[in-house]
């Protein structure tokens, strides 16, 4: 693959996967107007692995939070906010990991994922209901009140992302606005939530792979993972950083111009 390809394909993973505008959509639809041939799974693998490492570095206080209460878990203690937090990302991994596995099993997830009309639908769909979520006022449940049933509810929430065009943070985001979590813990929440979602996927795309068939340029994953981590890292701070002041509004817009334009696209 060609560098410049593979430097817009990580530049647009790094800026659209925790911004509510669904980067597997971006991912799929890149090859189909840019007239290159599809980047593969391994190129795919590498532009997470990037978003992964930003979403890691930019909350690692929450992270090492996290990793300690899985420590004392597993050591007997089940207890307390830390053991919470860390049961609630597993059990909001579950519904996702089982349908997605299912999916990729029967092979039905490669005929939704081909689909532009079903990813402008979905574009248009769930950006507007993002934005009824986000009409809620700015109320007190805080990500230290999430609970095993929120966690299992937003985990079915999560599953929708599996449609290409949703957006795994936009969906999740809505349903933590939609249990009356601020703005703020619904964004935490959901990128809290993408780090065993990311892992799960890397690893079922991992072992899906022909290495027999695969030449590895290892130069161009390495700058894939990097361009990916540093691009993904700037739009989440900049998200962070306006969220008290900007609403999803803007976001919602793009999503339902976008979903338009590709839903003309898919009919004419």
């Amino acid at each position: 693959m060609e560098l410049l390809n593979v430097l817009f394909l990580s530049l647009i993973q790094g800026i659209t996967e925790f911004l509510p505008v669904s980067s597997s959509a971006h991912l799929i639809l890149f090859p189909t107007f840019s007239g290159n041939k599809d980047q593969g799974l391994l190129i795919d693998i590498s532009v997470h692995l990037g978003s992964l490492f930003a979403v890691i570095a930019f909350f690692w206080i929450d992270i090492k939070v996290v990793l300690a209460s899985a420590v004392k878990f597993f050591y007997g203690n089940k207890n307390g906010h830390d053991s919470n937090l860390f049961i609630c990302l597993i059990v909001a991994t579950i519904p996702t990991a089982i349908l997605g596995a299912t999916l990729k099993y029967l092979g039905l997830y490669d005929y939704i994922r081909e689909s532009t009309l079903i990813i402008g639908i979905a574009m248009i769909g769930f950006g507007i209901l993002l934005w009824f979520s986000d009409k809620n006022e700015q109320v007190n449940v805080k990500v230290s009140d999430w609970t095993i049933r929120h966690a299992l509810l937003l985990g079915f929430w999560q599953m929708l992302a599996l449609i290409p065009g949703t957006s795994r943070s936009g969906i999740t985001i809505t349903g933590a606005r939609f249990l009356n979590y601020d703005r703020s813990s619904a964004i935490k929440i959901s990128m809290l939530m993408s780090i065993p979602t990311i892992i799960a996927a890397a690893t079922l795309e991992f072992f899906s792979l022909g290495f027999e068939n695969i030449s590895i340029n290892w130069f161009e994953i390495v700058l894939a993972i990097t361009i990916s981590a540093l691009a993904a890292f700037g739009a989440l701070s900049l998200m962070m950083r306006l969220l008290t002041t900007v609403n999803f509004t803007p976001y919602v817009l793009y999503r339902v111009l976008l979903g338009s334009f590709l839903v003309i696209w898919a009919v004419k």
